[in-house]
């Protein structure tokens, strides 16, 4: 496995929040596993879409009542609470985020169609969240298949950094994912690893890599 950050900036560990950790036994699993991989502390970014309606709030709360759980078992894992927060229409954030590390923001376009955003253009609203004082970080960009060299030139240039996912060089999101991951590898546009983890299934397969 690739040398890795002292820090998580991505991943789904809360439980029952998402379509991460299902319950608190396998939230204590992730924790423990990130903790051998050599993590210090979590960005815990739940999403927020239109499936999950996750609040500022409620992961706050969520975080702090791990966090107890943590401290109680002796597991030496800082959490950090924030949002993964999905560019649509009806739950994208206008005002107030939670943002990590001073006032970094995890964002996450499309998928798999990009009419979903619409009317959102991802380079407008990359460049309002920075004119509002926040930084953008675009998850997992090599899993945009339908973006082009020119699209990731306008993020860019419109002021995101770019998060890669751990396993994305080794194939774990299929060839496509894994052949734009090289892509922005080698152009140097990746500022950040993330793991992405949800769940047990990630884990194991990341010990293989």
């Amino acid at each position: 496995m690739e040398l890795l950050p002292a820090y998580d900036c991505h991943c789904h560990i809360l439980p029952g929040l998402d379509d991460g950790a299902a319950d608190l036994e396998e939230s204590l699993f992730l924790c423990r596993w990130l903790v051998g991989k050599g993590y210090l502390e979590a960005v815990c970014t739940s999403h927020s879409t239109f499936l999950y309606r996750n609040t500022e709030e409620g992961v706050a709360k969520a975080v702090a009542e791990l966090q107890r759980e943590l401290d109680a078992r002796d597991i030496p894992l800082r959490l950090i609470p924030s949002l993964e927060y999905r560019l649509v229409p009806q739950t994208w954030p206008r005002e107030r985020l939670l943002p990590w590390k001073g006032n970094h923001v995890l964002v996450e376009l499309s998928l798999r169609t990009p009419e979903k955003m619409l009317p959102l253009v991802p380079e407008e609203e990359i460049r309002g969240l920075v004119e509002a004082g926040y930084q953008p970080v675009l998850a997992h960009p090599e899993r945009y298949l339908w973006a082009t060299p020119e699209d990731y030139d306008r993020w860019r240039d419109a002021g995101a950094l770019f998060q890669r996912n751990l396993g994305s060089l080794e194939g774990f999101y299929g060839a496509p994912a894994q052949l734009r991951a090289r892509y922005l590898k080698e152009k140097g546009y990746y500022s950040f690893l993330g793991t992405d983890l949800h769940n047990r299934r990630y884990a194991e397969a990341f010990d293989g890599l």
